[in-house]
């Protein structure tokens, strides 16, 4: 039984870490798009501005205008980092 549940506690761990990382991935993707003319409200690509754009208002709300820069990506990126390293601590 101990053995099972450290299978099980290794799996939720990856599955967590895999996850945030993708999330992370998407952000990414989301901000480097404008520079490399992606068009994410195209039908393949549509389903980021969905998942990432509740965390980058809910950012962008919180932070002060800093002039024509976006950092509410930045921000994001570095609040999911923090939050993976401390839920997986690895």
């Amino acid at each position: 039984m101990n053995d099972e549940s450290e299978i099980l506690r290794e799996v939720i761990r990856l599955t967590l870490y895999s996850a945030i990382t993708l999330y992370m991935m998407a952000i990414l993707t989301r901000w480097v798009a404008p520079f490399l003319s992606l068009d994410l409200y195209q039908r393949p690509l549509r389903f980021i501005p969905a998942i990432t754009d509740p965390l980058l208002k809910l950012i962008r709300r919180t932070l002060p205008p800093m002039g024509f820069t976006d950092w509410s990506p930045v921000a994001a990126l570095l609040l999911l980092w923090v939050v993976r390293v401390v839920l997986v601590k690895q």
